[in-house]
């Protein structure tokens, strides 16, 4: 008798209620390789970035200085794929749907990897940092709707002109997520989402995008066109995509992200991302805009 094995690719819908492990387990099976967000709600997600060892220090810092964009909630030994207090079965190299492999000699380009198996090296060092898809789940149960998770799509997202601060070779702009919500819910929103500062906390602006350097939220520099419908202001949060920014500017001979909307599913509650941050960052005070 053959048993069959499980290599049919799964929908958003058959993930997105799937335990952590059983969805870091279809990842890397290659049965779902789309954006997290919607999926393991309860469950903290994480961005990732990976460096060589001797750049590990300058990028710690960086994510001190920086701890709206960058709130560190795991980071590997050199070398080692596992982060154990994420999650026992869980591995770097195979259970991000989709990453991104920079090299020095690309300047600003990058390969996509569906896996690390062929690049990792014993010299790595993996930080998995909080993500605003974790607080997503609380915003929709409070009764607030959120179209990009309904969708299954991912969420916009924008390199602003708010600067962070440097570490070492590392530096760049604040990448900023967006969700469009009527006031009220905007307000709401912003209370909750303040909660979870280990998933970027309370946002970095609303209101105007032209004050921080956005030009036309139909075009974001990553993720999919958001819908914007009447009577809903643009709601800004710190993404963790800004390491990308600051990889770009140190150029290291090799460094991995995820793609921009493809996380990092933890076993961790979300309440684990209720602490307090440990630092203020360029972009930790929201700003409002005039016409806001």
């Amino acid at each position: 008798m053959t048993v069959a094995v499980e290599t049919e690719a799964l929908s958003f819908d058959a993930v997105r209620r799937l335990s952590p492990e059983a969805f870091r387990r279809a990842v890397r099976a290659g049965r779902y390789n789309g954006p997290t967000a919607g999926c393991a709600p309860g469950y903290l997600q994480g961005n990732l970035a990976i460096l060589p060892g001797d750049l590990a220090d300058d990028f710690l810092r960086y994510c001190t200085r920086n701890p709206k964009p960058c709130p560190l909630i795991g980071m590997s030994e050199p070398g080692s794929a596992r982060i154990a207090a994420l999650g026992t079965d869980l591995d770097i190299r195979t259970d991000v749907g989709a990453y991104r492999v920079f090299r020095g000699d690309q300047a600003r380009g990058h390969d996509q990897a569906r896996d690390l198996m062929s690049v990792w090296r014993d010299d790595l060092v993996a930080f998995v940092l909080g993500c605003s898809f974790s607080f997503e789940d609380a915003v929709m149960r409070s009764g607030i709707r959120l179209p990009h998770v309904e969708a299954g799509r991912n969420v916009a997202m924008y390199v602003t002109s708010i600067e962070t601060q440097p570490a070492g070779p590392f530096g760049g702009p604040l990448v900023v997520s967006m969700r469009p919500l009527p006031p009220s819910d905007a307000i709401h929103a912003i209370l909750l989402s303040d909660r979870y500062r280990l998933a970027h906390g309370a946002p970095v602006h609303f209101g105007d995008p032209a004050a921080i350097g956005i030009r036309d939220l139909s075009r974001p520099d990553f993720g999919d066109s958001p819908d914007l419908p009447p009577g809903t202001v643009p709601v800004f949060w710190a993404c963790g995509v800004t390491p990308q920014m600051a990889i770009r500017t140190a150029r290291p001979d090799l460094a991995v992200t995820h793609e921009p909307g493809h996380m990092l599913v933890t076993d961790l509650s979300a309440d684990a991302a209720e602490h307090t941050l440990g630092g203020v960052g360029p972009a930790s005070t929201p700003t409002k805009s005039r016409g806001a």
